[in-house]
């Protein structure tokens, strides 16, 4: 059995209520001494005294002694990585150490590290455009910030599945009928109107709410599956506001353009969990092997709906595979990132062009898999495919993106697309985050020199790309 630490947790409890050692240790029934070795995470807490936490504090043992040391340590493996560190780069049981003894230090440590990564972006654009900006330069981008969110909570949010859970209450439609009982609904219990309108009529969008007509407008350009996918969405801006603005109030989102991005995920998750239901995904998802054109179809979603859902499952006690999922478009730019797993995504520019995301382009509509290994040695599964996007007019087809789904290898043999390959002895392809911060010196891929590789360009010599050293 696991042992489990709760220091830094029961310290801070500890003073926020103004207790000395001796205070706490008389509430809960032990020794002060005890608690002094509590705190220090040089024992670990028994069952009974988690118990006696709840009885005296109202604190949830599970929520004490929640671990969300993975996420926090693929982090901090990602971010090690910059030439920074170069010279006092810890091993990995320091950084374990530095989790259980120091986890307000090392989440001050990441929020410091992306504070720096922020401003030197900005300052770089500021320099390439030869202007100003008003903006505060140590700002994350809100692309940025609601991914850190998310991924604070493993892309799962309990309060929104309980919410969609009850969404057909009243009377759950057919599968072939659901857009007809969303009109419905949205008429009867929203007072909203709803309306297909020519493409010429929302030129520039898909999907436009008037709240003052309190209409919804849908452009004939979107598909059935995406029609019915932002009907839900409105449903969740209007029906769950409350609910939305609780889960921004504690996302420690406070630019406006950040909480606006924040609020359109959610209500994007929301919609996703009251057509693909919890349970029934996760049983789908298992019976299928991740079979994803085959779980669209059952639930009457695109693709991309249901790829997205799969990296939500992370339900304690009925987990699905831990996911990531990343969108690009052709010119390798990543427009869209979510993450259940320790694999670092790009957050800026393009994935590593190694990734067959990018080779799925010249054969869409069929599934990528490939087997790939990260710098620090960590190993992943991916299968990637591309999607088709909505078209507004003759001139713009072919509107194509490309999305990629992975998991840790160990988990590799619940995937379905993984069968054939005999995962201990498959080839796996060296890639990196990206380029920028890629230690991988003599890649033929390399798309420009990165700040992480300090040696000289030799002048006498010309490698498989000018950044070759």
């Amino acid at each position: 059995m696991q042992k489990t630490f709760i220091g830094p947790h029961l310290r801070r409890l500890r003073l926020e209520r103004g207790e000395t050692q001796a205070q706490m240790a008389r509430a809960l029934g032990i020794s002060t001494s005890y608690v002094n070795l509590l705190e220090n995470n040089e024992r670990s807490v028994s069952v009974p005294v988690m118990l006696r936490l709840f009885e005296v504090y109202g604190v949830d043992w599970r929520a004490i002694a929640e671990d969300d040391d993975s996420t926090q340590l693929a982090d901090l493996r990602a971010v090690l990585q910059d030439p920074l560190f170069e010279d006092v780069r810890p091993d990995l049981p320091q950084l374990r150490a530095a989790l259980v003894h120091s986890p307000e230090l090392a989440r001050g440590f990441l929020k410091l590290y992306r504070s720096y990564q922020a401003a030197t972006d900005q300052l770089i654009s500021v320099a390439s455009a030869g202007q100003s900006q008003a903006e505060p330069l140590i700002a994350a981008s809100p692309e940025s910030a609601v991914h850190d969110f998310f991924r604070r909570n493993r892309n799962h949010f309990p309060e929104l599945e309980a919410a969609a859970e009850t969404f057909w209450a009243e009377s759950p439609p057919p599968l072939d009928d659901v857009y007809s009982h969303l009109k419905a609904r949205l008429a009867k219990r929203l007072g909203l109107s709803t309306r297909l309108v020519p493409v010429q009529d929302l030129p520039d969008a898909l999907r436009l709410f008037d709240e003052e007509r309190r209409e919804v407008l849908l452009s004939q350009a979107m598909d059935h599956p995406n029609r019915v996918f932002q009907l839900c969405h409105v449903a969740a801006l209007v029906e769950q506001e409350a609910l939305l603005d609780g889960i921004l109030d504690r996302s420690g989102i406070q630019d406006t353009n950040g909480r606006a991005r924040c609020r359109v995920e959610l209500a994007n998750y929301f919609a996703a969990a009251v057509l693909m239901p919890y349970d029934a995904f996760l049983a789908e998802a298992r019976a299928s092997k991740y079979d994803m054109d085959h779980i669209a179809t059952r639930f009457g979603v695109s693709f991309e709906q249901a790829c997205h859902r799969a990296t939500t499952l992370q339900r304690d006690g009925a987990q699905g595979v831990p996911l990531f999922f990343l969108r690009i478009d052709k010119a390798g730019n990543v427009t869209k990132r979510f993450n259940s797993t320790s694999f670092h995504l790009a957050e800026r520019g393009g994935a590593c062009p190694r990734l067959d995301v990018h080779t799925s382009f010249r054969t869409p509509g069929r599934i990528v898999p490939q087997f790939v290994e990260m710098p620090d040695q960590s190993q992943f599964f991916v299968f990637s495919r591309t999607v088709d996007r909505p078209t507004f007019a003759r001139h713009a087809q072919d509107i194509r993106l490309a999305v990629a789904m992975g998991c840790s290898v160990e988990h590799a043999p619940e995937i379905g697309y993984a069968e054939g390959f005999a995962v201990k002895a498959t080839q796996m392809t060296p890639i990196g985050i990206n380029c920028r911060i890629c230690p991988r010196a003599n890649c033929d891929q390399r798309a420009h020199h990165a700040a992480i590789l300090a040696r000289p360009v030799d002048t006498r010599r010309r490698g498989a790309t000018r950044y070759q050293v």
